[in-house]
């Protein structure tokens, strides 16, 4: 079976590790080309992966004979019109979430793939990390019974410098975080969201006013079956990269998270510490490699996206009404649907 030739848009952080994971860990796929719209960062990518192509225009990249499939990690802001250039140009789609920062782009995106018969899969990759992989078949076991409650907490230990947030090119602490945790609640509480009720403070960054965004963030949550959910995102947590999740069943609760990255524990007259992962590439290196596996292994066998444009339209319409209700201090039912723009 030929490999999977791939080509990667954007290659700033993400993009760079997808590009590298394809080039090194994933034996089914080659890495064709790279594109980037700072130039040369799309050289000193290509060159340091050991590959002669790479554009500094996306289309150049889509049109690219050689490249059947693309990934797309540039800003969220562009995604949806990536999307559809790829599409029209027959590509097959793995792009980073979120899916578009508005329910009509996504829709304007995801009717350009349909329309144009290709794979789309987006890249909500926690589904794909070892831990919540088995969590997730432990409650379809009924290991813990009914789901009834889900916890989630995303910490960064880091905020993003001010670049990150100028222009409105990456959406909101709504849409660029939670939305990892609004996609795993979908999926592990077998339910969708109904009502959202969201909070979000600038303590500690009121410089984010100006941006219209929100250093931290609780959103509440009730499910259609009557479930109902909490999620805390933060952008400076200082202490390390924290992800944790707890669902509550009727016969017992599942708890995915952990802060130690080795097992080094130490305990003396002044406290306890231990080792904490540091980044989200730490954490997720698995979930990354796997996602892009299962990509390839979707293409060359045919079949059906194991997260779908739809998964990520339904998080993006999460994103969005929680966005709104902090906004406009009320909750938000996803029944009203959701024009809230993800930017100022």
């Amino acid at each position: 079976m030929s490999k999977v030739g791939i080509g990667v848009i954007g290659v700033g952080t993400m993009g760079k590790r997808h590009a590298e994971n394809v080039r090194f860990h994933v034996p089914d796929a080659e890495l064709v080309a790279v594109a980037d719209a700072d130039a040369r960062r799309a050289e000193h990518v290509a060159t340091a992966l050991g590959i002669s192509q790479y554009y500094d225009n996306p289309g150049e990249l889509a049109a690219n004979k050689g490249v059947q499939a693309v990934i797309i990690a540039s800003p969220a802001k562009f995604h949806p019109s990536q999307i559809q250039a790829c599409a029209d140009a027959g590509k097959d789609i793995l792009s980073e979430k979120p899916l578009a920062m508005t329910l009509a782009e996504a829709d304007a995106a995801l009717g350009a793939v349909a329309k144009k018969g290709v794979r789309f899969q987006i890249g909500h990759m926690r589904r794909y990390d070892p831990a919540y992989a088995n969590a997730k078949k432990r409650i379809e076991a009924g290991e813990i019974g009914d789901p009834i409650i889900f916890k989630a907490i995303g910490r960064d230990p880091d905020a993003p410098p001010i670049s990150y947030y100028q222009g409105g090119l990456n959406g909101t602490l709504f849409l660029d975080s939670s939305i990892h945790e609004f996609d795993l609640a979908r999926w592990l509480m077998r339910d969708e969201v109904a009502e959202v009720q969201a909070f979000g403070t600038v303590l500690g960054a009121p410089e984010l006013v100006q941006f219209n965004d929100v250093a931290a963030g609780v959103t509440n949550l009730r499910f259609e079956g009557g479930a109902i959910g909490n999620v805390e995102s933060f952008r400076e947590a200082i202490y390390g990269y924290d992800i944790r999740t707890e669902i509550v069943g009727t016969r017992g609760t599942l708890m995915v998270g952990y802060l130690r990255q080795t097992h080094d524990l130490v305990l003396t007259r002044n406290g306890v510490s231990h080792d904490v992962v540091d980044h989200y590439l730490v954490r997720f290196a698995d979930a990354y490699v796997n996602e892009v596996k299962d990509f390839v292994r979707m293409i060359q066998k045919g079949g059906t996206p194991f997260v779908t444009g739809e998964d990520g339209r339904k998080a993006l319409a999460i994103a969005l009404a929680a966005l709104r209700s902090c906004r406009e201090s009320r909750p938000v039912a996803l029944s009203e649907g959701v024009g809230a723009k993800a930017s100022a």
